[in-house]
């Protein structure tokens, strides 16, 4: 203020000199000279003014950005005071709702992170799921592309179920597979929530395959459950697959329903004889003593047959079950088989057939049950001698293997033998060979018996080689007593 009105006074004094002086030439030269005197002290004034409010103005909004960071940065820090400049105001109010927005944001990204991370938990929970399981499983999209299988599935179809998502199901599982592809799309057709259906696969290749020469054992039956899976709008987006292997439960049936009609059929025909002779007995019809003896002996020999088949399958069933009681005892090979050689020579001399026994021993000491040990040396005695023509011989072995700590027993004959295909069924139960069915009758039970009381009781091993027109050699082996732990736990 001060400033201006020494400006205002000295532009006054200046006028009224040059109005003064301005008569002559002289006076308006120094009308001039104190002009020019006086403009340059005012214009130097006005400019320090200008710098002082400039720097003054600068200051001011220097301080207020400075609150502001201030305050955007620690929020605690010193304020703007907003009351001194709208335009400062109006920053802040924007600094507010920025701030505002982003805090939000940032709890919005939390959540959302937190979100993402427990949909991949539980995805990768789902897919450890599938892929430990050992039916297979297969997951495709509204198109039959692949989203997820696991390995049962890919060793099933052979495609490298982790390297084949987005492919077609249809290209992946072959034409050898084209009816599980047919069931799958008529499913997703029929909008079904889940179709069952049993599906049957040919294995040409594989252990399956090179392990048997029976086609129909090749093939594998699959319970194959396809579920559609539907959206929001109630579309079909997909569908699931689940293929359980119930080849095992179809031959264990199979199996079921072949003993009741095997056995059906073996008990008939003792208890058709006995009802035949005693019908026959009771009416009259055998006048004299000696056609009485005949049909006392009939009914005799049936009624031993028939107790011998019930023995068979009761012995066999608790022995399957572990409840068959069972006493071991420390016992030698050589004097069981020996006490079995005396019992059944008379049946071997009826025949006419040479039985050579074995060389003496001096250790074979086995820990065993007596009775079926001793039941298991007469079954393959009494079956090479049936098998075997008149003049034929049959030959009994006993070796010893220090290494392996056990005992071997071979039983070879000079019969007819068994043909290369039917060797590896002897040891089923019920299971007798087509060709030698009229050399000799049987139940089909005896081996499967031996194989049963040497393998489960025993832990031994069976064993059968045979060619036809030659004979066969039916063995087994134990381990020795001294060493039948190490044996089992070499096995186990």
């Amino acid at each position: 203020m001060a400033v201006t009105v020494f400006v205002v006074v000295g532009l006054f004094s200046s006028a009224a000199a040059v109005l003064h002086d301005s008569g002559s030439e002289e006076g308006w030269r120094l009308a001039g000279i104190r002009g020019l005197g006086l403009v340059i002290p005012v214009l130097c004034a006005i400019g320090a003014v200008g710098v002082i409010w400039l720097g003054w103005s600068s200051l001011r909004l220097t301080g207020d950005i400075t609150s502001a960071v201030a305050w955007l940065q620690g929020g605690r820090g010193e304020t703007i005071e907003s009351s001194r400049n709208p335009f400062v105001e109006a920053i802040n109010s924007a600094f507010d709702r920025c701030t505002n927005q982003a805090a939000e944001s940032q709890e919005h990204l939390i959540d959302s992170k937190i979100q993402v991370q427990l949909a991949q938990r539980q995805q990768k929970n789902t897919e450890s799921i599938i892929y430990s399981m050992r039916d297979a499983v297969i997951v495709v999209d509204e198109y039959d592309k692949l989203l997820m299988a696991n390995e049962a599935a890919g060793n099933l179809f052979g495609f490298d179920y982790k390297n084949s998502h987005y492919k077609s199901v249809a290209e992946l599982a072959g034409a050898d597979h084209s009816g599980f592809v047919d069931f799958l799309t008529s499913s997703k057709k029929s909008r079904a929530r889940a179709t069952r259906r049993e599906i049957e696969f040919s294995i040409s290749t594989g252990e399956d395959a090179r392990a048997t020469k029976d086609v129909r054992a090749a093939a594998r039956v699959f319970d194959c459950v396809v579920s559609c899976v539907f959206d929001e709008n109630e579309q079909i987006c997909g569908a699931a697959a689940v293929l359980h292997d119930i080849t095992r439960e179809r031959e264990v049936s199979q199996m079921k329903n072949d003993f009741v009609s095997h056995v059906s059929h073996e008990l008939k025909t003792p208890l058709a004889s006995i009802t035949a002779c005693s019908e026959m007995l009771a009416d009259g019809e055998a006048d004299d003593e000696k056609t009485r003896k005949e049909f006392y002996s009939v009914i005799q020999n049936q009624a031993r047959r028939l107790n011998r088949l019930i023995e068979d399958i009761l012995n066999i069933s608790r022995i399957e079950s572990g409840l068959i009681k069972v006493s071991k005892e420390q016992a030698s090979l050589t004097m069981l088989i020996e006490e079995q050689l005396q019992m059944i020579r008379s049946y071997a001399e009826e025949k006419n057939i040479k039985i050579i026994g074995q060389k003496p021993i001096v250790f074979d000491q086995v820990r065993v049950d007596k009775d079926m040990v001793s039941q298991v040396i007469v079954n393959l005695l009494s079956n090479a001698i049936k098998y075997t023509p008149g003049g034929g011989s049959v030959r009994i072995e006993t070796e010893v293997d220090e290494i392996e700590r056990l005992v071997r027993v071979t039983v070879i004959d000079t019969g007819v033998g068994i043909p290369e295909d039917e060797v590896e069924h002897v040891f089923e139960k019920f299971y007798r060979v087509g060709a030698n069915k009229k050399q000799a009758k049987g139940t089909g039970l005896g081996l499967n018996l031996v194989k049963q009381i040497v393998e489960k009781v025993h832990d031994g091993r069976v064993f059968v080689t045979s060619e036809v027109g030659e004979g066969s050699t039916f063995g087994f082996e134990l381990p020795l007593a001294t060493g039948e732990m190490a044996v089992r736990q070499r096995r186990t």
